[in-house]
């Protein structure tokens, strides 16, 4: 067998999180009939991907998915935040292709609402950005306050919170009349101060434990990754993860970490995961699962 050459950076997620694959699926001779419809969920608001090319049948619903062909032996789904996309192999037909989509119509169907469900609640986070906006960090709402009086930003935590209230305060340094784009901007420069102070932080503990060295941390916005490492130590983590829990960021960072040892997602690398992170499983669907309030 020939040998491969391992990759040279490696990332937590190669798809706008949380885009769900299901496994490859192998060739199949004939279409299995399709799961009766009281099995399969209500349809999903949107059933069409914005890059359709092909529609089918699932469940009595009309799907419309994104067809791309690739240099692979089986067929393979992903449904992410704009719908169903297909990859296949160039020598697999059509028939095949749908064949196949129908043994998986339920899991389709309900990845497609799961989808919906996720993008409903994300707008529901959406933040107006105003003096008394809420804005999410580490995992609690933070209340954000204009105060001409400060200067640059200010977290203030108030130990007497009422039930229900928010305890954390950042007090912004700007006048009662600043536009939306201000206080964005101000709210934003403080998240990412907050998120390298953080990110540094958490590399240092876990470095020590993993026996690893980084040699750079850099903030990213990618739009779809979470975190990478390249095999000379660097290390980019997406400053939005500061919205979330500390446990969702020491799983980022401890996994982009662990590549410094196991540049794969071999059992090897998962193993090297699990010596710090015990219940990876749990924290790594939490994280699939946790909403970030639109970048806008």
């Amino acid at each position: 067998m020939p040998r491969t050459t391992e990759p040279t950076q490696l990332s937590l997620f190669d798809v706008a999180p949380p885009a769900d694959p299901v496994p490859a699926v192998p060739r199949v001779d004939a279409a299995p009939s399709a799961p009766p419809a009281a099995a399969s969920p209500p349809p999903p608001p949107a059933l069409r991907h914005p890059q359709a090319q092909r529609e089918v049948l699932l469940g009595g619903h009309r799907v419309g998915y994104a067809l791309r062909r690739a240099r692979r032996r089986s067929i393979g789904f992903v449904v992410g935040p704009e719908g169903l996309a297909v990859s296949a192999p160039r020598w697999v037909g059509i028939a095949e292709i749908e064949a196949a989509l129908q043994s998986k119509a339920a899991w389709v169907l309900r990845k497609l609402h799961e989808q919906a469900e996720r993008q409903r609640r994300q707008q529901a986070l959406r933040i107006e950005w105003r003096d008394g906006a809420t804005v999410p960090f580490l995992g609690e709402p933070v209340i954000v306050v204009l105060d001409a009086r400060v200067s640059g930003a200010v977290l203030d935590a108030g130990a007497e919170a009422l039930p229900g209230i928010a305890r954390l305060v950042l007090r912004v340094g700007l006048p009662e009349h600043a536009t939306p784009q201000q206080i964005r901007d101000a709210v934003h420069g403080w998240l990412q101060r907050q998120a390298r102070r953080i990110f540094e932080e958490r590399c240092r503990h876990f470095e020590a434990r993993l026996g690893v060295r980084m040699t750079r941390l850099a903030l990213s916005s990618a739009a779809t990754r979470w975190g990478s490492a390249s095999a000379d130590g660097s290390i980019r983590l997406h400053w939005r993860l500061v919205h979330l829990p500390l446990a969702s960021i020491d799983y980022v960072v401890a996994h982009e970490l662990a590549h410094l040892r196991e540049m794969n997602h071999s059992p090897a690398f998962w193993d090297v995961v699990r010596s710090v992170i015990p219940d990876v499983e749990r924290v790594r669907r939490a994280l699939r699962e946790h909403p970030l309030p639109p970048d806008d």
